[in-house]
């Protein structure tokens, strides 16, 4: 069995046990990035006495804290600056990683391995970068270098990729289940396969193991791919004039008979003397021959020119709306101008009710920002599904200056926006958290909308919270930060109320139009009658849509209004039972219920993605008599299309946005007046601006009311007041109707009210004790492992280490909860385990989890393949 115990080797050297690393042979130069230097292969590791040298530290994205140090050749010194890419060997690979830091000696006396090569002519990562990194890396307990990963396109934190591939297959030698897994794959695939691909599709159970041996048993081969140092850049053929025919002497000289070689050059001349090839071969005709011979005579030359594969070069963006402010919004845009000037210009809170004209406020202060300061802004947005329209509006005011990073993008694209802003052609960047990486310099001001929303917060290393993030970079930078929301977070509430951030309030909707009425349908008595309907012995249908929202929708479709319709799930049925023994479908990964998707037919897990047909009979019992219980956002479509068979429905969730433009493609037939009804998950239910949307319906408010996790209620509240402020937002007014069982849940009705404030001061209390944020600070650790004994062990033992350094330590503010079962203990074949780590002082709290960070580890890893995630400041508990 695997045990926990103290890292050994914290120290951030690294020292040499092989020869001299001989690297690959560089790829031939791309425009836009340039090989600074590189060391000849075989550089010896000490020509020259150690304080003579220089040496680096270097930040490689490897989930270890710590960084390593490596020699700079003397040819190399120029180009190794902090933030640079550096490729260096390791473990018999070469890796890209990033000068953390300089020093004139060793952290160690030994041996030390050269950098092979500076891949960067300017460091990659901007010194604010770097600094903000370090800062993540320390709070948030994560390696340096994973974090510097995260804030670069993914081109440029490329290592090498290891592959393997079949040599013979087993005649009747004894084999594990994972040997015995592996060999099947390899049997059914063509050629060496990505050790990457092998755990993406058969899942994560420590393949390396498993490879070696079978690698010396003779039965596989290992390959190793060399990292790419360079990303590669979009570019196009260009043809220009060199040399210039001024008179038509001078061109009966040069082209003598021939004409089409002088109508080729006459052609370019008319388009400015610079043209795309393809312009002139295949667009308008002209042979490449032609071209060549007018190379070949000096009078054209051929160049590639780079291309900027904007993602949004194509959006229809309308004129630039005259923007009026109120009273209030005019009164908050003050101040936050008045801030901007300052060298110290804080941290805002704007809570501004739905409809109020926060984006508005928005581009006010980017206009003050960018245009009068001559700054940059960065504007986070919290769904993918918001940006297309938020780009609109930006665009619509400040044109070609806005550049967009998100998740959705290509790999190219992202690299060529980044590229943009890291050379200054854009000064404002709209995007998901990861644009906070955003390589702008001079930053004024930094916007993050809905900053309630969870999704700000990474789910994976480094687990960092963009909220968070971005107070952080705007205090570096001195820019001004402003978050925006409806419904704040009760973190960010309690920070305004306390005066650590100003707050600033828009109380009222633009045009003085009033909050939608919010009627709440008692889905008990719903059922109640429903199940009069139906027979003693016939289960009763579900409750979809109530009479009243039926009579509702049908209102607005005559008079050709739109409705939105919530309801936080996805696929049709959330499990299949069988009525005669009992039995349900559960996934062979995770400990959770499968969801049935009836377009396809098929039964998926929504956290390992799981896929197996529908059942017709029970596995179990062989009965056919199968129950689908449970609704889901397929299945609303389905009640919505046959109780209103010509309406015009789009549905908006995770099935149905797959394609990355389908969120821009729905949300635009909808803005055209093409959808009347449109129904989703909560994607819909935030930042969507649609003056004819005047119903809004919650199918269910209480899907999320129930989860064991602190926030539920918290975020049960905010998705209901956020999907009513889509209504009513133009002159035609509206209505809101939520169906629950919960009528008398406080979140149920302050949300009827609109009352935040009201909310917020009932939840507030009920975090005191058992103390939950904002009054106090939470660590969750948690231990995964593939064999659920040795993951509880191992849980175990890492928290009686935590304990016993607590008691050893003497530190009293610092409580320690578990461990016990994760409230989902088994997720991609990985059971789990947590215990939480709370205290009302966030420094204490960050010391005790840092050491357990830099001194805890797993010894010798083993077959349960134990591993442990350090949550800092979790959004959720699940």
């Amino acid at each position: 069995m695997a045990k926990f115990s103290p890292r050994a080797g914290s120290s951030s050297s690294y020292a040499a046990t092989s020869a001299a690393h001989r690297a690959p042979p560089l790829a031939k130069g791309t425009p836009g990035v340039q090989i600074v230097a590189r060391a000849v292969a075989g550089y010896p590791l000490f020509p020259v006495p150690w304080y003579l040298r220089l040496f680096v530290q270097v930040a490689l994205p490897l989930p270890m804290p710590r960084t390593f140090t490596y020699a700079v050749p003397p040819e190399l010194r120029a180009a190794a600056r902090p933030g640079a890419r550096v490729l260096v060997p390791f473990a018999n690979k070469e890796k890209i990683g990033w000068i953390d830091r300089i020093a004139e000696t060793p952290d160690k006396p030994g041996r030390v391995k050269p950098v092979s090569a500076v891949l960067d002519a300017h460091p990659s990562v901007t010194p604010t970068i770097l600094k903000l990194s370090r800062w993540i890396a320390d709070y948030y307990l994560a390696p340096l270098g994973q974090v510097l990963r995260t804030a670069l396109p993914a081109g440029l934190t490329d290592s090498s990729t290891d592959y393997v591939s079949l040599i013979r297959e087993p005649a009747g030698e004894e084999l594990s289940p994972l040997e015995m897994k592996l060999m099947a794959w390899l049997a059914d695939t063509t050629g060496p396969q990505a050790v990457l691909r092998l755990r993406r599709e058969l899942g994560d159970h420590g393949w390396w193991p498993v490879i070696r041996r079978m690698e010396e048993r003779g039965f596989v081969r290992v390959e190793t791919e060399g990292p790419r140092i360079e990303h590669a850049v979009k570019t196009r053929r260009v043809f220009r004039i060199v040399q210039e025919l001024p008179t038509l002497l001078a061109r009966e000289e040069a082209f003598g008979r021939a004409k089409r070689q002088r109508e080729a050059y006459e052609t370019l001349e008319s388009l400015g003397g610079r043209a795309e090839a393809a312009h002139l071969t295949a667009g308008l005709g002209f042979a490449p021959e032609i071209f060549r011979q007018l190379i070949k005579k000096g009078f054209v030359a051929s160049e590639d020119e780079v291309v900027s594969r904007d993602p949004y070069a194509q959006m229809d963006v309308a004129e630039a709306p005259r923007l009026n402010p109120t009273d209030a919004q005019a009164g908050v845009i003050r101040e936050l101008v008045k801030a901007s000037r300052t060298k110290e210009p804080g941290t805002f809170l704007l809570r501004g009710v739905t409809g109020s004209g926060k984006t508005l406020v928005y581009i006010e202060l980017l206009r003050e920002v960018v245009e009068r300061q001559g700054k940059t802004a960065i504007v986070l947005v919290p769904e993918i599904a918001l940006t297309p329209q938020t780009v609109g509006r930006f665009k619509a005011v400040f044109g070609d200056r806005v550049a967009v990073l998100h998740s959705a993008l290509s790999e190219g694209e992202r690299y060529d926006e980044w590229r943009s802003l890291r050379a200054g052609e854009k000064q404002i960047v709209v995007g998901a958290r990861s644009a906070i990486f955003a390589p702008l310099t001079n930053l004024g001001a930094v916007i993050v909308d809905e900053e309630h929303e969870g999704s700000y917060k990474q789910g994976e290393a480094p687990r960092y919270h963009a909220r968070e993030v971005a107070v952080v970079r705007a205090t570096l930078e001195g820019a001004v930060c402003l978050l925006g929301s409806a419904t704040p977070s009760l973190e960010s509430w309690v920070n305004a109320k306390s005066g650590k951030y100003a707050l600033l309030e828009l109380p009222d909707r633009v045009g003085g139009q009033p909050m939608p009425p919010i009627k709440v349908v008692d889905l008990r008595a719903e059922r109640k009658r429903v199940k009069k309907t139906t027979g003693p012995l016939q289960e009763p249908a579900p409750v979809i849509l109530s009479d009243v929202l039926v009579d509702a929708v049908r209102e607005r479709i005559k008079r050709a209004e739109q409705t939105i319709l919530l309801l936080n799930r996805r696929g049709y049925a959330t499990f299949v039972q069988c009525r005669e023994c009992g039995q349900v479908w559960h996934c062979p990964q995770c400990n959770v219920s499968l969801t049935f998707h009836r377009r396809r037919a098929r039964l998926t897990c929504h956290y390992c993605l799981h896929e197996e047909a529908a059942p017709k009979i029970c596995s179990a019992c062989g009965s056919d008599d199968l129950s689908f219980k449970g609704v889901g956002t397929e299945q609303v479509e389905r009640a919505v299309e046959e109780a209103f068979p010509a309406a015009r429905i789009a549905r908006m969730d995770v099935d149905t946005t797959a394609g990355k433009w389908a969120h821009h493609t729905i949300l635009t037939r909808v803005e055209r007046g093409e959808v009347d009804i449109l129904l989703g998950t909560q994607m819909i239910a935030k930042g969507l601006d649609f003056p004819n949307v005047t119903l809004v319906g919650v199918i269910n408010a209480d899907t999320g009311i129930n989860l064991p996790d602190f926030r539920a209620t918290e975020r049960t509240f905010q998705l209901l007041t956020q999907v009513a402020g889509r209504a009513g937002r133009g002159p035609k007014g509206g209505e809101v109707f939520i169906q629950t069982a919960l009528p008398s849940h406080y979140a149920v009705a302050a949300a009827m009210e609109h009352d935040f404030v009201g909310f917020a001061e009932r939840e507030i209390e009920t975090r005191r004790e058992p103390a939950y944020p904002p009054f106090s600070r939470l660590v969750n650790v948690v231990v995964s492992g593939t064999e659920e004994d040795a993951t509880q062990e191992a849980a175990v033992a890492a928290a009686d280490w935590v304990s016993g350094l607590l008691t050893a330590r003497k530190v009293r503010d610092v409580a320690l909860v578990g461990p016990a079962p994760c409230p989902i203990d088994r997720i991609r074949g990985r059971w789990r385990w947590h215990f939480i780590l709370r205290s009302p002082s966030a420094k204490t709290l960050g010391k005790v989890a840092r050491y357990f960070f830099e001194k805890y580890s797993v010894g010798g890893g083993g077959k349960a393949d134990l591993r442990i995630a350090i949550d800092r400041d979790p959004v959720a508990l699940l």
